[in-house]
């Protein structure tokens, strides 16, 4: 039988049984702090809930706390008696790990239309006896009847357009109470009619909320984050305070310091007169908590020590909710707040100076994988117009893109390529898949802690919100600003920062590190053994990376050097040569530009170890397109003639599997010489300038032994006149790393290529995955994306057999990996005990830092104190 806790009863159970949100009230409470009293349904209830569809004894314990909750506050639940009102209850998801908006609540749970008289008969106020049932027979016809919110919406409108106001505040009780009979019969036209008995709405509530654990913005969510689908949602049960009583009252989110940008100090919105969902769901514009000095300055001085306390009892910044009844204080829930990266770093390092938390507990509050948001550009403001409007500053960071009103208008753009921005009347849990495949998110509506803030924030997507000045009609796919019309398609550039929105394209500055990052990345250091190194192609990109901290270049793809406009032709010219003087000729022109780039690349990272692969895509791809040589061909182009019908005789059917890597190598050994000699060449003219260049040289996509072999056989003629420099090769093919033991004593070094690991474990393409991947995470058939996090089960297995057995042939052999799971943390932590280095594209060297010494960390076990 599962048990039912009152807060009094959960003290020292962890969010894994309570939830996030129980186990923040639970500690509150036992604080002292002003907690509404409430009963906690774990989270075991719910997983027992979705796999047997009842759960044994559940209601029998529920029956029994609800009747300790009416002795605790002295009200019948449902039922009125005399002067005193009927006992009503919220009923809310509480995961163990945020998910922000993701699941159902339902408030003002337990009233009927009997107890609708004796609710303003006990308050005096008829409007919010009928303003509260009317918000819970919308509630719980959307969570539990399943009922479109605009079927409701649309009538609410209505009522307000014949009483001739733009608020739901203007309307009086007659107004309400003719509305929430329009809203009853709805659901009786509907077939789903709404229960008048207050046990029958609490089991539906309570249901339902277990069920919106598998809805799909819930589901969406979980895959976005990582969050296990076994968790399941525990489910609170709280009395209910009322913010929508009058002038006197109110609802609000606040922050004990800036979700934005970490600054300390309390932060925050307040509606009056309103009910909690009125502020995150964004359908009025709150005031900034400020506003309460004016008109409740008691209120907003107990706030100011209640996000103190807070901060003090749970060690971290903390996201809570308050209701505020007749000028009296309750708080609803408390949590650790979603934050920017730039606000992550900021909260982690001043709390550890502060003294509330440990370095080493500061390094592991920051997601690795968010550090590169910090890098995010603005708009550059010398070269900006006049912004066509203004919103809030809700997530930082500026983003161009076509404008898209949908989900589905975002989707179809990203699968062109082509950049979005999400622009919604307000943002819904529903809008989670177009939030996050957007490049930046435009509400009209809400506030700085609505949905589309909360989320964006943690997304670490660019958002304006609260953009009144704009008119949203998703339907029509369009919308209208300062008379402007902005199509779907259209061009716009909104920053997060400042909550300016641009017609068009306007320039952007990169971003920048505020000192606190490289203050958190210098404590990171002592923690870490993991080397990190970057993937760079030019001189400029091995600057930033080394700028970033990169220790060196663990993967210079050498083919990304010939695709620039005065180098592909000679590329070209060494395709098509008919002989070999028009080869040597071809090869010569490509030295001299592969020799400068070399130069400047080893220059750049003067000291530290730079691994150049050799050509590994096959020739075709530095041909134009054949439909383009065709029409060319046709209008009487020889040059394209002759490129065309080489095009047609190098085509493969699978040019990933072709004559590729060091296949074509091994063929076309003079373009191997020609790399590697000016590879050679540039390091020595540098010693020559008195630099310390330290080049190595990688083979790609070898499948045997004697393919190395033949491959350090050709390198060897070369060291003989400039000396030797380490060998290595990429383990990119399966084949190549269960011969790892075969293959390492003929090299200096492995670096697993794990891109095209993972594509010929899985047998899938990145290219064409996109047609399949989306339902196969959605339906849960893979955890993650295998092509962004490293999978640790099938890839992993394959990597740590190459490590053992490459080891043990050669103990001196230097382990790396260098695909771009090389900048993803938990595949960092994957890796951390196995390689000597990762590598990364330049701004994800900061991910793979941090990920590598809270690596180290959690390896060995750092005591961190208790929660």
């Amino acid at each position: 039988m599962v048990q039912v806790y009152l807060l009094s009863e959960a003290q020292g159970l962890g969010k894994e049984v309570l939830g996030g949100k129980g186990f923040g009230l639970v500690g509150m409470a036992q604080a002292g702090f002003p907690v509404p009293p409430a009963f906690i349904v774990p989270t075991e209830a719910c997983r027992f809930y979705l796999r047997e569809g009842a759960v044994p004894g559940l209601w029998e314990a529920v029956e029994a706390k609800m009747a300790a909750l009416e002795g605790l506050v002295g009200k019948r639940f449902g039922r009125g008696e005399g002067t005193t009102p009927p006992l009503l209850v919220s009923v809310r998801s509480g995961a163990p790990v945020s998910m922000p908006g993701m699941m159902d609540t339902i408030l003002n749970l337990g009233l009927t239309l009997e107890g609708v008289g004796a609710l303003a008969r006990a308050t005096g106020n008829p409007r919010f006896a009928w303003d509260t049932f009317r918000r819970l027979v919308q509630m719980y016809g959307e969570v539990v009847l399943g009922v479109e919110p605009q079927a409701f919406e649309a009538l609410l409108e209505e009522a307000k357009e014949k009483r001739g106001v733009k608020a739901d505040t203007a309307l009086g009780a007659e107004d309400l109470e003719a509305l929430s009979f329009r809203f009853l019969r709805l659901l009786e036209e509907r077939g789903t009619p709404f229960p008048m008995d207050p046990w029958a709405q609490l089991r539906g509530a309570i249901e339902a909320v277990f069920r919106s654990w598998q809805n799909p913005r819930a589901k969406a969510y979980r895959r976005i984050y990582g969050i296990p689908e076994e968790m399941g949602t525990a489910v609170v049960v709280q009395a209910m305070v009322y913010g929508n009583l009058g002038e006197d009252s109110g609802t609000g989110v606040g922050f004990t310091r800036n979700p934005a940008t970490g600054e300390k100090g309390l932060y925050g919105e307040y509606l009056r007169n309103a009910q909690g969902e009125d502020v995150v769901a964004g359908v009025r514009t709150p005031e900034p908590l400020e506003a309460l000095k004016a008109y409740a300055p008691g209120v907003y001085q107990e706030l100011l020590q209640v996000a103190e306390r807070l901060e003090r009892r749970f060690r971290d910044m903390q996201d809570f909710e308050f209701t505020v009844e007749r000028g009296r204080l309750f708080l609803l829930q408390t949590r650790s707040g979603k934050r920017t990266a730039r606000a992550a770093v900021r909260i982690a390092v001043e709390m550890a100076e502060e003294g509330l938390i440990s370095k080493e507990e500061a390094l592991l509050r920051v997601e690795a994988n968010a550090l590169p948001g910090l890098l995010r550009p603005a708009v550059d403001r010398e070269k900006a117009p006049k912004p066509l409007l203004r919103g809030l500053p809700a997530s930082p960071g500026a983003a161009v893109g076509h404008a898209a009103f949908t989900n589905e208008a975002v989707e179809r753009l990203s699968a062109q390529g082509l950049p979005a921005i999400l622009v919604r009347p307000e943002t819904t849990p529903e809008d989670i898949t177009g939030m996050y495949l957007s490049r930046g998110i435009l509400t009209a509506r809400g506030g700085l802690t609505s949905h589309a803030a909360v989320v964006a924030r943690g997304l670490g997507v660019p958002a304006v919100v609260g953009a009144e000045a704009l008119r949203v009609f998703p339907e029509e796919g369009r919308a209208v600003a300062e008379g402007v019309e902005i199509r779907e398609g259209d061009l716009l550039t909104l920053d997060g920062g400042t909550g300016e929105v641009y017609l068009g394209v306007v320039p952007l500055l990169e971003g920048g590190d505020t000192g606190l990052l490289g203050k958190l990345l210098s404590w990171a250091e002592a923690h870490r053994r993991l080397g990190v190194r970057a993937n760079a192609d030019t001189p400029e990109d091995a600057q930033k990376a080394r700028a970033l901290g990169a220790e060196g270049i663990g993967l210079c793809r050498t083919e990304h050097m010939f695709f620039a406009p005065e180098r592909l032709p000679h590329m070209q010219r060494l395709i098509l040569a008919a002989d070999e003087r028009e080869e040597e000729e071809a090869l010569a022109q490509l030295y001299a530009f592969q020799k400068e780039d070399f130069k400047g690349i080893l220059r750049a990272m003067d000291g530290l170890p730079v691994t150049v692969r050799l050509l590994d895509p096959p020739l075709h791809e530095f041909l134009p397109p054949e439909e383009e040589l065709k029409k060319q061909a046709e209008a009487g182009d020889g040059g394209a003639k002759a490129l065309l019908q080489r095009a047609q005789a190098l085509k493969e059917a699978n040019p990933m599997l072709g004559f590729r890597g060091v296949r074509l190598l091994l063929l076309r050994p003079k373009i191997f010489h020609m790399q590697l000699k000016a590879l050679l060449e540039a390091a020595r003219e540098l010693r020559e300038e008195g630099l310390d260049p330290r080049p190595e040289v990688m083979v790609p996509l070898v499948a045997d032994p004697k393919e190395v072999e033949r491959a350090r056989a050709l390198a060897e003629e070369l060291f003989q006149e400039y000396g030797p420099i380490p060998f290595g090769t990429m383990l990119e093919t399966p084949r190549a790393c269960l011969l790892a033991g075969e293959i390492a004593p003929l090299v200096d070094f492995f670096s697993f290529g794990t891109n095209d690991l993972t594509q010929m474990t899985f047998g899938l393409s990145r290219d064409d995955a996109g047609r399949f991947l989306p339902r196969y995470l959605e339906e849960g058939l893979f955890p993650f994306d295998p092509t962004e996090r490293l999978d640790e089960k099938g890839v992993g297995r394959l990597l740590r057999l190459a490590v053992e057995e490459g080891r043990r042939a050669n103990p001196r052999l230097k382990l790396g990996l260098c695909g771009e799971h090389g900048g993803e943390a938990a595949s960092v932590r994957f890796v951390e005990p196995l390689l000597d280095y990762v590598s990364a594209s330049p701004y994800r060297v900061l991910t793979a830092r941090l990920a590598a010494a809270q690596a180290g960390l959690e390896r060995r076990k750092t005591p961190l104190g208790v929660e």
